[in-house]
C-alpha cells in the first residue's frame, strides 16, 4: 500500500510532463481521446460493455480532437493573412 501511495502521485507527474514537447495537433487529439475513453466507458457500463463503450469513444474523442486542432489552425491562418493583408493596403496608402 505504501508503494502504491508512492508511485501513483509518480506516475500522475511523469505522464503530464510527456505533455511538454507535443505538437497542438498531438496534444488535442490525445485529450480528445482520453476524454472519449472516459465518457465511452460510463457510457458503456449502462448498457454493460464498457470495453466497448470505451473504444468507441476513445476513437470518436480522438477524431473530434483532432478536427478541433484543425479548425484552430485554419482560423489562426486566416486572421494571420487577414492581418498582412491589411497591412501591406496600409503601407500603399502612405
Amino acid at each position: 500500500m505504501r508503494a502504491l501511495r508512492l508511485a501513483l502521485p509518480l506516475v500522475a507527474a511523469l505522464s503530464l510532463g510527456a505533455c511538454a514537447n507535443m505538437t497542438p495537433d498531438t496534444r488535442s487529439t490525445l485529450t480528445g481521446a482520453g476524454i472519449g475513453t472516459a465518457v465511452g466507458a460510463i457510457a458503456g457500463s449502462f448498457a454493460g460493455h464498457a470495453g466497448w463503450g470505451a473504444a468507441i469513444g476513445g476513437a470518436v474523442g480522438a477524431g473530434a480532437g483532432y478536427l478541433y486542432q484543425q479548425t484552430v489552425d485554419s482560423e489562426h491562418r486566416a486572421e494571420s493573412r487577414a492581418y498582412q493583408q491589411g497591412y501591406q493596403q496600409g503601407l500603399r496608402t502612405y
